[in-house]
């Protein structure tokens, strides 16, 4: 081993994060914005006491572990598919072995249990039944379930789980706009994962991962993907109506989802010999668009709660 693979190996776990990927600012900036959304846009504009900013606090931090220790655990299980998709990535490049990596994401989990059940016992199920689903289905199921697509059909279920535990920590007021959010949630990262996995299409053929561009073709999935991001902007809109929150997170939501739709199309248009490459923007465009309506929600949430309460 390499004296600089031998120095990443022995990183503290925190310190790796910021050498693992090639994660830009912006996004780990956003997913504080993201995890603090949904309790804030739950509880609405009264006044905050101790009590809420706290949960908002563990609520970040509990989905923030979460994170990387789902992303971790990803690298680990795909570890076949990144040698072929994503050769740079920690394993395939040899800066981290699998036996490291899997204790950082140990560590992680824990916290994530941690922070889950000072909120509430309900938090910790959830993150409980969200480890095992991403455990089984990354390690086992996507590539030994026969049915067409199956990967990409329950791998948005994983960001499901942001919704889900934003309101339940609120104690699961106003079950209907969680539902809206979660289906909002399930389809614009389902329409980001359909792209990136037809940039990833030899590996996962290879693997024997059913994703909808290994089962149903490359231009079928970018027709799908293109078809579930409308329908995430539609399901946007409906949250708007439905929910406390003003043209503030309005307009520039119709902005972002209309630029992106743009690019969407664009992969319908494009060469098959260029989609590859191509679909890998698509997928980060996508993503972005995801991430951003979020932050959207956070800001809206938060400009409406100074107004009304410190202003």
């Amino acid at each position: 081993m390499s004296s600089n693979k031998l120095h990443i190996s022995k990183m503290r776990p925190f310190a790796f994060i910021s050498h693992w990927r090639s994660l830009p600012a912006y996004e780990m900036i956003s997913y504080v914005f993201m995890y603090a959304s949904v309790p804030m846009l739950a509880y609405g504009i009264n006044p905050y006491d101790w009590l809420i900013t706290k949960i908002i606090i563990l609520t970040i931090l509990s989905l923030y572990c979460g994170f990387f220790a789902t992303l971790i655990w990803n690298d680990i299980t795909d570890v076949d598919i990144d040698t072929i998709a994503h050769p740079d990535r920690p394993i395939p490049s040899g800066r981290m072995n699998t036996r490291k990596f899997f204790s950082i994401a140990v560590l992680f989990s824990i916290l994530t249990f941690v922070f889950a059940y000072l909120i509430s016992f309900w938090c910790l199920v959830i993150v409980g039944i969200s480890a095992l689903f991403v455990t089984f289905h990354n390690k086992y199921l996507k590539k030994i379930i026969k049915i067409p697509a199956y990967s990409e059909i329950f791998t948005p279920l994983q960001w499901v789980v942001v919704p889900v535990f934003g309101f339940i920590a609120m104690e699961g007021s106003n079950l209907q706009n969680m539902v809206l959010l979660v289906l909002f949630t399930y389809f614009a990262d389902a329409a980001h994962d359909l792209p990136e996995g037809i940039h990833d299409v030899d590996g996962d053929r290879k693997s024997g991962v059913r994703t909808y561009a290994t089962s149903f073709g490359e231009i079928n999935a970018a027709r799908i993907s293109f078809t579930m991001l409308i329908i995430s902007g539609i399901l946007g809109i409906i949250i708007y109506i439905r929910t406390i929150l003003t043209p503030i997170f309005l307009i520039p939501f119709i902005c972002i989802w209309g630029y992106t739709i743009f690019y969407s199309f664009k992969l319908l248009k494009i060469n098959k010999s260029q989609m590859h490459d191509f679909s890998a923007l698509v997928g980060r465009k996508i993503f972005n668009y995801f991430l951003f309506i979020y932050d959207l929600i956070f800001l809206d949430v938060l400009i409406q709660l100074l107004y009304n309460n410190y202003l």
